[in-house]
């Protein structure tokens, strides 16, 4: 007996979105943004002048947007390309929360690089795990 459901549920391509993928995706495309505001905004400037690191705003920015590129790209089809920019977002974060607690921001203000940190660490460690698998 012919069931068109099954038809059409087996002729269509699905994709599928593991949960790295979406946390690969948010966060680069989240780096992407930040990086930009780096170079391109007064706010981020003002920002950096409060942290009394302005000297690191275009590096930080460059930075930031070669990690999201990398985490954008790489998460897809390479995933070394992955963990480089992984490893270096969360490496990025971990210097920002420590400005963060060194300048006594409020736990509002620095929870977002806290969150980057886990984040970005947990991806590092997922794809350097993927790495490691397929080369032994």
């Amino acid at each position: 007996m012919y069931n068109p459901m099954v038809a059409i549920i087996t002729s269509c391509t699905f994709i599928f979105m593991t949960l790295i993928d979406v946390l690969s995706m948010f966060s680069g495309s989240s780096f992407l943004f930040y990086g930009l505001s780096c170079l391109f905004s007064n706010h981020m400037k003002n920002e950096f002048n409060r942290f009394g690191i302005s000297q690191f705003l275009k590096l930080t920015g460059t930075l930031q947007i070669l990690g999201g590129f990398a985490l954008l790209i790489g998460f897809w089809k390479i995933p070394l390309l992955a963990f480089i920019g992984a490893a270096g977002l969360a490496l990025l974060m971990l210097l920002g929360s420590i400005v963060r607690i060194k300048i006594k921001d409020s736990f509002l203000h620095s929870s977002p690089a806290f969150i980057f940190t886990i984040l970005n660490s947990y991806l590092a460690y997922t794809f350097g795990k993927l790495i490691w698998s397929t080369t032994l």
